[in-house]
């Protein structure tokens, strides 16, 4: 895809690849000479490393946290913390590598900013086989294609986690009270299908995509991480107390539900669309690998620490979202409200990526005049996408998993480790790198095929339930 510098400030192309209209890096890969030492430099005007750091937590923390203590519930109280230890490595590590691989090209072609899609195509570029350097633009097709779906993905889970929390706030305001106690009886009050409060957050959600500036959505995010960090805190508080004998819960569970496990984990630790993007946009990108682990660091201690406190508090009960367990009283349903609070505003991170690979190409190629709404109508018509896959799938556990098994895998386990062989391959690789690489990939494309399937088959013929005998909102 074609990421020509526009006329607007606000589409800073941050992909900066310059390629040419057959894709190929200009002069050749072979026929490059580098004019001087490779220098790194930032935007003037870009982000600083708390701003980063904002977006980065903003970006990884949200719905598919919410979701891994059911994902543990799928994979066992043992086998599944171990599969997040082992995930988060994995993961965080394929990011390392992305950027790496990134750095190593900017280097080589004397380039400030490459964007995933970019590096992917300079590695298929440098590759040995020949039939991969001359389709090499469709490596950055298919990874613009896997992002795509994989964060538009993201906004249709926060489409219906927004409605089936509003939902169940809306439907138990009469009965709420100050009374906690978890066995109390609630009468629900008749209520509109979560499907109609998804028609009717699509208005807002539009308005808030209108923002394209990254700085100024770190405000918004700063606000949204700070509601999210008291709801936190307040759910933990919860779930800490009054934990039950975890004798009863099975060590590792069946093995057809564990597919579902890896969806939703893949799903929770696939942040690796905004990696670059955020570096790119960074006033020191010198800065940035420490980000990265500092941030991911804590999401990964959050990530297993409240999958195994959630499964451990609930058991067998646990719902698709664990805000969903929390008792009807006006505490919890302050905490509801303000964690949706968080995931609107968390749309909009997420919305960033896919909007700055669709957009700008299409309205580059229509007049000055019109451009802005061009843009307008294409948020609008993006944003209503989601929404309406949303209500066509408004399981909130399925849509994680299907997300996550389809597109998150191959973004954040699958391509990346071939990337980094296809890079350094001719220059020479240890065969235990090779080996590593091939391993995560594969463990990926079968978590990608099984996952998928297993998905599909959960949501055209449900067997499980989610908590109190529902199927999973």
């Amino acid at each position: 895809m074609s990421t020509r510098r526009l006329r607007s400030e606000d589409y800073n192309d941050y992909s900066s690849t310059d390629v040419t209209p057959e894709g190929s890096p200009p002069d050749g890969m072979n026929g490059f000479v580098h004019p001087g030492p490779y220098q790194r430099f930032g935007e003037t005007n870009g982000t600083t490393w708390y701003q980063t750091l904002i977006h980065l937590l903003k970006g990884n923390i949200g719905t598919g946290l919410l979701g891994l203590p059911l994902a543990v519930r799928n994979a066992g109280i043992l086998l599944g913390p171990l599969s997040l230890v082992v995930m988060g490595v994995v993961a965080v590590h394929c990011m390392g590598i992305l950027v790496k691989c990134a750095h190593h090209f900017c280097n080589r072609f004397q380039k400030q900013f490459l964007d995933y899609g970019g590096t992917m195509m300079y590695g298929l570029e440098s590759t040995p086989i020949s039939w991969l350097r001359t389709h090499a633009v469709w490596g950055r097709r298919v990874v613009g294609l896997f992002l795509i779906i994989t964060q538009l993905g993201f906004c249709c889970v926060y489409f219906v986690f927004l409605a089936d929390n509003l939902k169940q706030v809306i439907s138990t305001a009469n009965g709420t009270t100050n009374d906690c106690s978890p066995n109390r009886t609630v009468t629900m009050t008749p209520t509109m299908d979560s499907r109609l409060y998804m028609l009717s957050l699509l208005p807002f959600v539009v308005l808030l995509t209108f923002i394209q500036n990254l700085k100024v959505l770190s405000i918004f995010s700063m606000l949204a991480n700070m509601a999210m960090f008291v709801s936190l805190v307040v759910i933990y508080q919860y779930i800490v107390r009054d934990i039950p004998d975890p004798s009863d819960l099975p060590l590792a569970a069946a093995w057809k539900t564990y597919p579902l496990f890896f969806g939703t984990a893949v799903f929770a630790f696939e942040g690796i669309g905004v990696v670059l993007p955020l570096e790119n946009k960074m006033k020191n990108p010198r800065q940035f690998p420490v980000i990265l682990y500092v941030g991911m660091t804590i999401v990964t201690t959050l990530y297993i620490s409240l999958s195994i406190l959630g499964y451990l508090r609930f058991g067998a009960d646990i719902q698709a979202s664990i805000t969903l367990n929390l008792p009807n009283c006006w505490l919890y349903q302050a905490v509801k409200l303000l964690f949706s609070f968080g995931i609107f505003f968390t749309y909009a991170v997420q919305f960033y990526v896919p909007a700055e690979i669709i957009i700008p190409p299409l309205v580059a190629r229509v007049s000055e005049r019109w451009g802005w709404l061009v843009n307008m109508l294409l948020r609008v018509a993006l944003v209503s996408v989601t929404c309406v896959l949303a209500i066509l799938i408004p399981r909130l556990d399925i849509v994680i998993s299907l997300v996550g098994s389809i597109s998150s895998s191959a973004l954040a386990l699958i391509f990346p480790p071939l990337l980094e062989i296809a890079t350094y391959y001719a220059e020479g690789m240890h065969p235990f790198v090779i080996a590593k690489d091939v391993v995560i990939s594969v463990f990926g494309f079968v978590g990608f095929v099984v996952g998928t399937y297993e998905a599909l088959v959960e949501l055209i013929a449900p067997a499980t339930t989610v908590g109190n005998g529902t199927s999973a909102m």
